[in-house]
């Protein structure tokens, strides 16, 4: 389903990541953790090729792309593969909760204004905002922008979504129903790869949690494994406070 070989990215002489290689399987809700400056969006981000690696290959879905080598038609196709969720909402202000989302159904799904409406009014229901249609994102809180993401998200039909940090923009009352949304996505099978600070919510969802450091895959494991008996002693190290933190 998705395929990181050999993946690396510097910015100036910074080596962010570092010979990345990964394979995550349809279905799967991946977790990034780690700490600042580990490399979790960056990796994101180089999924939808919104930033270029420097060296390696990258596969989502049916689309193949090379660092080293490729077209305008290779990075369609790519970003065909997969949807965005941004820590900001990135909605665009001078349109409203309806037409955030029905405008990527026109433009990209090249659906008439008929058909973008209708799918658009339906997933806008779908995430709680069915009586929002003609507000603008000023008139939202958080929570309700970013549910909107994703819905504008979801709209195009992706084989993998991407959460970059969902909830950190959020006052703390709006946090558990985004996570509880992104749950109820994942309970039907969706492919999400997240980065997340929210470690009871990591906890819960993911079916595996990688570790970053210093752009280095540290540890790859399933939550269980991780939380309880995690081999790295640094991984140990960040779960220990992290978990502090929240409590």
């Amino acid at each position: 389903m998705i395929q990181l070989e050999n993946i690396t990215k510097s910015f100036k002489k910074t080596q962010v990541l570092k010979n990345i290689n990964l394979t995550i399987n349809q279905g799967e809700v991946v977790t990034l953790i780690g700490p600042s400056g580990a490399g979790k969006t960056t990796l994101l981000r180089l999924l939808n090729w919104l930033e270029v690696p420097d060296s390696g290959r990258i596969t989502v879905g049916d689309a193949h792309i090379d660092a080293s080598k490729y077209s305008k038609h290779d990075v369609r196709r790519l970003r065909g593969q997969s949807s965005m969720v941004f820590q900001h909402y990135n909605l665009f202000k001078n349109k409203t909760v309806l037409e955030n989302v029905t405008e990527s159904l026109v433009i990209v799904s090249k659906l008439n204004h008929k058909e973008a409406e209708e799918k658009a009014v339906a997933l806008l229901k779908k995430v709680g905002m069915g009586d929002k249609l003609h507000d603008y994102p000023a008139n939202l809180s958080g929570g309700q922008q970013q549910r909107v993401g994703i819905a504008r998200a979801l709209a195009v039909d992706p084989k993998v979504m991407l959460f970059d940090e969902p909830t950190s923009a959020l006052d703390p009352e709006w946090v558990g129903e985004i996570l509880h949304l992104i749950k109820q996505i994942a309970a039907q099978g969706m492919t999400m790869i997240l980065v997340s600070h929210e470690m009871r919510f990591v906890r819960s969802v993911a079916s595996r949690i990688i570790f970053l450091e210093n752009g280095e895959l540290v540890e790859d494991s399933n939550p269980k494994e991780l939380f309880e008996n995690g081999k790295s002693v640094r991984t140990q190290a960040f779960l220990q406070k992290l978990t502090y933190e929240e409590e």
